[in-house]
């Protein structure tokens, strides 16, 4: 784990500034992963590899991948923004293909204007992920980003969840180099660190959503960063 978000786990009262409001948040983020190099690193994205079948994808997807299924998509789609319904879906990152780091999510999320789904899960079989406002842009310091289109969802209840902000407050998401998270006001919602190895997930005042995964520190099962392209684009 980078020291940047072992100060964010230790660092639970910091008051982070937005650019509207003062903004305290309690974060319980991943303390038990650390990171063993490179080397590690490497012989876990290989296993990975091995592990993860893709499933043939819906016809909207423009790759395979390793989480949607048909019920899933049709799930997503409902909940898609209005200016991205009816796009072709676009992989823009994912582990499988990229490698394992957020700097590269961040870089390729710049590929295509408009939001953008990020979808992830655990070793368990849970799926889960969020709707972000891309390109994502870090910021030097901590500072929340993302308008009240934002959310997060999960299948680890039976059937395909979303959460919704609540209006409790603005803490959309936090986009560093080394860390990317959802939620606040109490846990992020779901957190991500560097390597997109592990990540943590706990109730939060802004989504009012239960932990999406099943614990709340977790090994990631890979990542997808899904970006959308209407027709007429296509056809130029």
């Amino acid at each position: 784990m980078s020291e940047d978000l072992k100060k964010v786990c230790e660092d639970k009262e910091k008051i982070w500034m937005d650019s509207d409001d003062k903004q305290t948040i309690s974060p319980r983020l991943d303390k038990g992963h650390t990171s063993e190099g490179s080397s590690s690193d490497s012989d876990e994205f290989h296993e990975a590899r091995e592990q993860q079948s893709p499933v043939k994808p819906p016809p909207n997807l423009s790759d395979e991948s390793v989480f949607i299924t048909s019920d899933l998509y049709e799930f997503l789609v409902s909940s898609l923004p209005n200016i991205v319904k009816g796009c072709q879906w676009m992989l823009l990152y994912s582990t499988l293909k990229h490698g394992i780091s957020l700097r590269t999510l961040i870089r390729k999320s710049a590929e295509l204007p408009g939001p953008c789904l990020l979808i992830t899960g655990d070793r368990q079989g849970a799926v889960f992920g969020a709707m972000l406002e891309c390109p994502l842009k870090p910021t030097p310091k901590r500072k929340y980003q993302g308008t009240n289109q934002t959310y997060v969802f999960t299948t680890i209840y039976g059937e395909p969840r979303l959460f919704r902000p609540t209006g409790a407050n603005r803490y959309y998401y936090i986009c560093l180099n080394d860390l990317l998270a959802l939620g606040g006001g109490g846990n992020f919602a779901l957190g991500l660190d560097g390597d997109l190895l592990s990540g943590t997930s706990g109730p939060c005042e802004t989504f009012g959503n239960l932990c999406l995964a099943h614990n709340e520190e977790f090994e990631l099962k890979n990542v997808e960063l899904w970006g959308f392209r209407h027709a007429s684009i296509l056809q130029n």
